[in-house]
């Protein structure tokens, strides 16, 4: 089915009755590098406040950032590192991330995001399928003992020179530079390249470096997690994160006298560009909370340093709202932010917005592979809007719902939602195969399930693989999930498919229930008795205390699937 393409200009609704929608392009695409953002940023506003991280009592300006990012940039540029190398950096959120996230974009060398989850085989993975020559490590975070998976994965390191590593199982690994002032055999401390980045920097010419670069040059990779199979290196270039940042602080109205609030992990896509590089393009206050993300740490930061914005994913917010202390802290300074991550419960939105003064919160959807976001709601959407969707399509990208066969299915139909456009990432680090399953002529093929409505707003009703098929009716685990939210005694909740002899597939839901209450599973059912189709009621309820998810909060469904499997009839673990 072919759709006709509209003329460029300001944003349009779908057209000829189908799910396609294309975005603005009154404000052009940048063709900066991360390190000219920056500069021009440090040049517009040298004294005003850039970044905060409260645990280290680190606080900066914009010169000042600028500053430490170039003399970072020099200790590694000493070290040999230029364009296309490889660096990794494995840590919590710590200023050491966000330094080496500007210094490796200043030389044109790639950053490789290593998740602070990751165990001995997920980092000798991504080391390895990414080739880092380099790899920056912070000592430990919480469980995780970092500088001692290197040494089992490297004994070499006890008897080679810092810089002078030769390790069997990671070929490609040269230095380790450890977040640590104690000395350890073949390592180098932080101290030490910000040292020698000192002495150097005065005959090394950054900018002269810089202008050899292209927006269009890799400069990031970040492994995605998969639930089969190792995980992907999406890799994206300067092109991809400086616009897509630049967007996103223009759907929240951001300036230079806005101050956010980041407790989202900066190895992901959320930290590092919906946060960082948004607040770079624009010049606003950057507050680190903390390492990790911790509900009082997070509402202190917001009071104290009266942010105007606070990101997070859904969980977080719901964290927020229900701290015991939550009435304690002076939000009134809030507007805006991101609720984003994985899909955000209405009735938590309403929440946000009324209690925690975030009248002009916007819900962002996206992708890492896509530098992530495609749809973002706006300050000025109507509060149904804002609160069930997604928002509509962002600047210079088109995005389409499509059926099984790839054709453009009608306003208001469900299918695989595709976009298409500067965001899209330049493919998977070394993996041609997949890079090809993945991308379509340019279209990135999201895995997600979503509705475009005449309007051009986007809904996300789950994903094509937690969609589940019950006696040939289709069930959106997503809208099982809203309808139970709104249980007063339900904090979270969600639903999945399990395998069934009779249909096929039953409905599953996992609740966490607010602290204080009891809830039984005939309470649940009674309550959907007569509100919902009976099809849609579930038939297993679980009652956890917690969700399995990743370090960056998204929920692991296909861990609840395989543990109620296991639990019904190991025997069925792998039936489709």
């Amino acid at each position: 089915m072919a759709t006709q393409l509209p003329q460029e200009g300001a944003l349009i609704a779908p057209i000829n009755g189908l799910s396609y929608v294309r975005g603005a392009t009154d404000v052009p695409l940048s063709d900066a590098t991360i390190g000219q953002l920056l500069n021009d940023t440090a040049a517009r506003f040298p004294e005003r406040p850039a970044v905060v991280f409260r645990e280290q009592g680190i606080r900066w300006t914009w010169r000042e950032f600028a500053y430490e990012v170039d003399v970072l940039a020099a200790g590694l540029a000493s070290l040999g590192i230029g364009r296309g190398d490889r660096v990794g950096i494995w840590s919590p959120n710590r200023v050491e991330w966000l330094l080496t996230q500007f210094a490796t974009s200043r030389i044109g060398a790639i950053l490789v995001n290593v998740n602070p989850a990751y165990r001995l085989a997920e980092l000798e993975y991504a080391l390895n399928k990414s080739g880092c020559c380099t790899l920056i490590t912070a000592e430990s975070f919480k469980s995780s003992k970092y500088v001692e998976m290197l040494q089992a994965l490297a004994p070499e390191l006890a008897h080679c020179e810092p810089g002078r590593l030769r390790a069997a199982k990671l070929p490609a690994l040269r230095t380790i530079v450890r977040m640590c002032d104690t000395a350890t055999p073949g390592m180098m401390t932080f101290s030490d390249l910000i040292e020698a980045g000192r002495v150097a920097l005065p005959a090394i010419d950054l900018d002269a470096i810089g202008a050899t670069l292209s927006a269009r040059d890799p400069i990031n990779i970040q492994f995605t997690s998969g639930t089969t199979g190792n995980p992907k290196g999406a890799t994206l270039t300067h092109r991809n994160v400086v616009n897509n940042a630049r967007y996103i602080a223009m759907a929240m109205r951001f300036t230079e006298a806005d101050a956010l609030c980041i407790p989202v992990p900066l190895y992901h896509c959320f930290g590092m560009v919906l946060s960082v590089l948004a607040s770079v393009s624009t010049g606003a206050k950057m507050v680190f909370p903390g390492e990790a993300f911790e509900p009082a740490a997070t509402l202190a930061a917001v009071a104290e340093e009266r942010c105007t914005a606070l990101h997070g994913v859904p969980t977080m917010f719901i964290a927020e709202l229900d701290h015991a202390d939550f009435a304690s802290f002076d939000l009134s300074s809030l507007r805006t932010g991101i609720m984003a991550g994985s899909p955000c419960p209405i009735e938590t939105m309403k929440r946000v917005i009324s209690r925690m003064h975030q009248s002009e919160i916007t819900i962002a959807y996206g992708m890492t592979e896509t530098s992530p976001v495609s749809f973002q709601s706006s300050t000025t959407d109507p509060i149904d809007k804002r609160t069930s969707t997604v928002g509509r399509i962002q600047p210079h990208l088109e995005a389409k719902v499509v059926d099984a066969m790839g054709n453009t299915v009608p306003i208001g139909q469900t299918g695989e939602l595709w976009t298409r456009g500067y965001s899209v990432m330049m493919g998977y680090w070394d993996d041609e195969p997949r890079t090809r399953e993945a991308i379509v002529d340019g279209w990135m093929r999201t895995g997600d399930l979503a509705t475009i409505d005449a309007d051009g707003y986007c809904n996300i009703v789950g994903r094509l693989k937690d969609m589940l098929i019950r006696g040939g009716e289709n069930i959106y685990p997503r809208e099982v999930e809203e309808f139970l939210f709104r249980h007063p005694k339900v904090q979270s909740v969600q639903v999945f498919g399990v395998p069934d002899e009779k249909y096929g597939e039953e409905v599953c839901a996992w609740i966490v229930v607010r602290a204080g209450e009891s809830l039984t599973e005939d309470e649940v059912r009674e309550y959907c008795c007569g509100q919902i189709a009976h099809y849609k009621v579930p038939r297993y309820i679980r009652f956890v205390d917690e969700m399995p998810m990743t370090v960056t909060g998204k929920v692991q469904k296909f861990v609840m699937r395989e543990r109620m499997i296991d639990e019904l009839d190991p025997g069925k673990r792998h039936t489709p």
